[in-house]
């Protein structure tokens, strides 16, 4: 696991960036959160991308910036999109490319966590509740399919979840 990525999946309000930038530290390791590289590199914001391209248009964006981070970059911890495992391709990247952990957490923990969010396209929506059920139905058996580990993101402190993770991660070594 030294010289892979550690890639982080899982639905949106999983805690990917911020157990990521954590778990990068700790591990002494740089990181990247694919949406933060999509905004940077297209100089553009999500919800911009949505409305003018669609989110067929956004995929091809996430898809090609998360290649070329796997191709650029040497033992990252890399946040994924929510959605990047929509795509066949990413996901066969993701498990040639390094070792994979799901983030899971249950609809009413995303539901909490992401409730107020304005900058989440897919959630501008009334009924933000059934569309993350609807989300976690079509993604949920993806990320397993993915995942190396599946790791519960929970409510516990954040320092604790990463050195859960940085020791289950060792056990990959």
């Amino acid at each position: 696991m030294t010289g892979s990525h550690i890639f982080l999946v899982g639905p949106m309000g999983a805690g990917k960036s911020s157990l990521g930038k954590a778990l990068a530290s700790t591990l002494e390791r740089a990181f990247f959160d694919v949406d933060k590289e999509i905004e940077q590199r297209t100089g553009a914001d999500i919800q911009w991308i949505f409305d003018m391209d669609g989110e067929q248009g956004f995929r091809v964006r996430e898809s090609k910036i998360f290649l070329d981070l796997v191709n650029e970059e040497s033992a990252a911890v890399i946040a994924t999109g929510g959605g990047l495992v929509l795509e066949e391709e990413n996901r066969k990247l993701l498990k040639r490319s390094g070792v994979v952990v799901y983030l899971s957490a249950n609809k009413e923990q995303l539901y909490e966590r992401t409730r107020r969010d304005k900058k989440r396209p897919l959630l501008q929506v009334e009924d933000r509740a059934s569309v993350i059920q609807q989300l976690l139905t079509i993604r949920d058996p993806l990320y397993r399919e993915v995942a190396d580990i599946i790791f519960p993101s929970g409510r516990g402190q954040l320092s604790r979840a990463v050195k859960k993770l940085a020791e289950k991660l060792a056990e990959f070594e």
